[in-house]
């Protein structure tokens, strides 16, 4: 069984699996933009010192970027 780990822990390159979302601490537009339990995600971007993260979400085929600070509160397993 795969453990879960927060979304910022991902490397560029790294796909994973959203298994969980924190959804007291991200707003609304996450989830209307996609980013739901099952969302397969793939890191294209990270910037330097604690910058966006830049995500390909697979299942709709959507480039987005978020904060790491948001980031922290999605769970996801490879």
């Amino acid at each position: 069984m795969q453990k879960s780990f927060s979304l910022d822990g991902l490397k560029v390159g790294d796909v994973a699996k959203i298994s969980d979302l924190n959804s007291t601490e991200l707003p609304s537009k996450f989830f209307e933009m996609g980013l739901l339990p099952g969302c397969m995600v793939e890191v294209m971007h990270k910037a330097p010192f604690n910058g966006p993260i830049g995500l390909h979400l697979l299942s709709t085929n959507n480039l987005i970027a978020i904060r790491k600070s948001e980031a922290v509160h999605i769970l996801v397993e490879k």
